[in-house]
Parts: structure tokens; C-alpha cells; sequence
């Protein structure tokens, strides 16, 4: 198991990249505006800060701003960051020390400890941000000094010279995040371990977990165990027909007299998120129709994942992925062999089973910026799904097919449109209506020949009821230990 001090062997001795990064938002931007010159564009971005619960002592739960991180790798409350394009200067703006609070919360980071720590060229406190101003600009009028929004800005006069959300200022942070570097992939690669032990530990644990609740708290405790103090989302924990609600949100029903989990949760570790689904049968034995449609599943990220490569086209694999639930559906009755695979597709009967997306990118972010989704697109196939362009190497995204047995997709889907009822047969449909459904993702890196799988925690149906069985086994040994 990856302990919570851990650090890939890569990453040691190495700064989060935040130089490169502001580069390469500059040189985007630079491009993309003719009318911009080095000499008098700036980026002034303002951190997060500490928010309150209303009526009360406590605080929420920190997040920091994703743009300000990419371009700081800072995770200080009431930070802020001026990199100046004309001498690619980049300094780090630290809140001022609160005396106050030092005698109950120690001394901050300080700004000797803090040069050391970050890919910066100044740290300086945040009283000191006119100096830096008049040192690095000279004079504000002068410049074009863009930033994300100005919720956290302070400094009045600096506020009156700031550019918010510029859409090719966010174009060129989004693209610069597009495409992940050494240091990112190696954040990444280490988050999906963590992840990996997490999905095993609930798989191995069913006899301990009796509820959805329980198979959330297994993951969440094993993935603090190995450092990753925050989850990249809220993690989705179900059992048999709630396996069908594609963002379930309830993680609190009884296992009992149930067949199917399905588990979709990721660890976050140094803001960079996993993102990882397996199913899996409850009693260490797929039913008949659970492992019917799991294979399904299993087929369709199969064939889409032999072709990610630099070049492939999203839009023609996540077409692939319907074309391969369509085919395992004619085998097994669901869709009646009357019709022909072609003229099912062209009616478009699949997204009641399937509504969502292949995948989406993946960083900061669990759905991560640039992925140019358009979901106004009139077309069922596509209005979801959030990656539609064409893959290019470093670019970090998820392979996660679904099939889903939900009494409202097959409502919204299938119901309101005759052509397609009368493809399915309803019958047939009844006995796979248990299951609920079945997601398989893996986080996946395009490589400059292919891909890498991030994922290693096995989706083969054999080796996963071998784990299943292996736990529920353990435990029944146990029990006659100790009678």
C-alpha cells in the first residue's frame, strides 16, 4: 500500500512546474491575439480564501482555485500571483502573517521556506503587493493585466486595472491545462495508485460493509491512509437498481437482497484527481444477466481503448462504444433481430441504455477543462458527451462505457419515441432490470504511439469474483474462529 508520506520517486527533489505553466498560458495567448505584445501584458490572479459556515465557528472545506494552482502549484488561502510577460517574472503573493492567530495555530509557511518550496522568483507578503507592483510594472495604466474574476482582489487600485473573464485569456488557460507535462502525469499516475488500493480494499471488505454508506467510508479511509486527505469528487456508491442512476447521490441503502455494486469514486492527491468506476457482484458471483451485460461493457471499452492514440477522433469512438452495445444487445433479445444493427443506430435506440459521454479529460479538475463540449447539439449521441475533439499525446482522459436499466432514461429515451420502442423487447427487458447497471473507467494518458492505462486495479469478471469470493470467505473463516 502507498503510504500518506509517499512521494514517487520521479517527483523528489523537483518544484510543481508553475514557471512553465504561465509560459505557456502566455505564449498561447500571444498567438491567439495579434493585437497583445509581451511588453505591457500582465496576469494578476487572486487565490481562494477561507470561507465561513453561516451562524457559526467552523469553516468549509478549503478547495483553491484550479487556474490560480496550474499557474502557482499554491495551496495557501489568500494568495495571489503576478507573472509579468515581458520578463516572464513570477511572483508569489503570500496573506500577511496573522499574529493573532499564531499563538493558536503556529507560524505560517514562511517566505524563505516558501521560495525554497515553490517555482517562483519573489515571495513576498501580501502588504508588500504595491512595491512589487511599481517594481514589476511600473505603472498599472500602462498595462493589460488580465485575471479570472475579482471576487478575492483587495487592492482598489489595482482592481480598476484588472481585465475578468477575458474568454481568450480562459482559451489559453484551458488549452495550456490540455495538455498534461512529466511532472502532471507522474501527480496523476500516483493519485490512480491510491485509487487502485482504495477499489480493492471495498471489493476485498463486502462482508463488512452492509450498507452503501459503508462501502463509501472504505474507500474514503484507505485513501486518507495513503496521503490523499480529499476526494476528487463525491464518490457514488450503489447497489442493485440504484446502479442505474448515472450521478447517485444517496450512498445510504441496505445491501441486503441485492446482486450488483457499483462504486464510481476517485482520490485526489496535490489537487490532481482519479477518477475510477468497477462493479462487481455482492454475493462473489455474477448472475447471469449481470455478467451478460457486464461483458457488454467490458467489450465496448475494450474496442474503444485499442484505438486511443494521438489523432483518433472522440466523437468516432464513443460512436463505436453504441455501435458494440447494439450488437451484444441483438445477441441477447433485448433489441429484437426484426432490425438490422444499421437501422437501430440510425434510430438512436441505444442512448436509453447509454445517454452519457465515452469519457472527458481529467487534471486539475475530475471533468477537466478544454474538452469543447456542445450541449446544445440536437443529436442524442453527442449533446452529453463532454470531449469532442481529436486526441493528441499528453492529454489525460477517461475510457468509462456504461449500460444502465433506469425506468426514467428508458422514459425520456425510449417512451416518448415509437420507432424506438418497437425495437425492444420488453420482456426480455423485465429480467435485466435488477442489475441497475454496469460502468467500467479507467484513467487512461495518450502517449506519442498510443496510450497508458493509469488504471491497474483489475476489471476481468474471473479475477473480480476471485477477490469478492477471497473477502466473503476470509470473513466466514473468521467467524467460526471465533465460535
Amino acid at each position: 500500500m502507498v503510504g500518506p508520506n509517499d512521494i514517487p520517486e520521479a517527483l523528489k527533489g523537483h518544484k510543481y512546474p508553475a514557471k512553465s505553466h504561465n509560459k505557456k498560458v502566455k505564449d498561447i495567448l500571444l498567438k491567439t491575439r495579434d493585437d497583445l505584445k509581451s511588453d505591457d501584458v500582465a496576469v494578476f490572479i487572486a487565490g481562494e480564501e477561507v470561507e465561513g459556515w453561516k451562524y457559526c465557528d467552523t469553516d468549509r472545506d478549503f478547495r483553491q482555485n484550479r487556474y490560480f494552482y496550474y499557474l502557482t502549484g499554491c495551496d495557501i488561502p489568500g494568495s495571489a500571483l503576478l507573472y509579468n510577460f515581458k520578463n516572464d517574472n513570477l511572483t508569489l503573493v503570500l496573506p500577511n502573517i496573522d499574529w493573532d492567530d499564531v499563538i493558536w495555530s503556529g507560524l505560517p509557511l514562511s517566505l524563505e521556506e516558501a521560495k525554497k518550496e515553490y517555482d517562483a522568483d519573489d515571495v513576498v507578503h501580501m502588504k508588500d503587493l504595491e512595491n512589487v507592483l511599481q517594481k514589476q510594472l511600473s505603472d498599472v495604466s500602462k498595462f493589460k493585466i488580465y485575471t479570472t474574476d475579482l471576487d478575492n482582489v483587495h487592492n482598489e487600485t489595482l482592481k480598476k486595472h484588472l481585465i475578468p473573464s477575458d474568454k481568450d485569456f480562459f482559451f489559453a488557460l484551458d488549452e495550456a491545462r490540455l495538455i498534461k507535462d512529466w511532472y502532471e502525469l507522474e501527480v496523476l499516475k500516483h493519485a490512480a495508485k491510491i485509487s487502485d488500493t482504495c477499489h480493492l480494499a471495498v471489493m476485498s471488505a463486502l462482508p463488512i460493509e452492509l450498507n452503501e454508506v459503508q462501502i463509501e467510508a472504505e474507500f474514503s479511509y484507505h485513501a486518507l491512509r495513503q496521503g490523499a486527505r480529499s476526494l476528487g469528487y463525491d464518490p457514488i456508491c450503489c447497489s442493485g437498481p440504484a446502479c442505474g442512476t448515472l450521478h447517485y447521490i444517496k450512498n445510504s441503502e441496505d445491501l441486503e437482497g441485492k446482486s450488483s455494486i457499483l462504486i464510481d469514486a476517485g482520490a485526489e492527491w496535490r489537487q490532481y484527481t482519479s477518477d475510477v468506476t468497477r462493479c462487481f457482484p455482492i454475493n462473489g458471483k455474477f448472475t447471469k444477466e449481470h455478467r451478460e451485460i457486464y461483458e457488454t461493457v467490458l467489450d465496448m471499452q475494450t474496442q474503444a481503448m485499442e484505438l486511443i492514440k494521438p489523432g483518433a477522433n472522440w466523437d468516432d469512438l464513443h460512436i463505436l462504444t453504441h455501435k458494440v452495445l447494439i450488437k451484444h444487445f441483438l445477441d441477447l433479445g433485448i433489441f429484437k433481430k426484426d432490425f438490422s444493427e444499421e437501422e437501430i443506430f440510425q434510430r438512436r435506440v441505444s442512448c436509453a441504455f447509454y445517454p452519457h459521454g465515452l469519457g472527458h479529460l481529467m487534471g486539475l479538475d475530475v471533468h477537466d477543462c478544454a474538452g469543447r463540449p456542445n450541449y446544445e447539439d440536437p443529436d442524442p449521441y453527442f449533446k452529453f458527451l463532454r470531449l469532442r475533439r481529436t486526441l493528441e499525446a499528453g492529454m489525460v482522459l477517461t475510457n468509462e462505457p456504461g449500460c444502465y436499466f433506469n425506468e426514467f432514461l428508458i422514459e425520456e429515451f425510449l417512451k416518448k419515441f415509437p420507432e424506438r420502442v418497437e425495437v425492444v423487447d420488453q420482456e426480455v427487458l423485465k429480467k435485466y432490470m435488477y442489475i441497475g447497471g454496469v460502468r467500467i473507467e479507467d484513467d487512461i494518458i495518450v502517449t506519442e504511439t498510443g496510450h497508458e492505462n493509469m488504471t491497474k486495479i483489475t476489471s476481468d469478471p474471473d479475477e473480480i469474483e476471485k477477490i469478492v469470493s477471497k473477502g466473503l470467505e476470509r470473513s466466514r473463516s473468521e467467524f467460526h474462529a471465533l465460535v
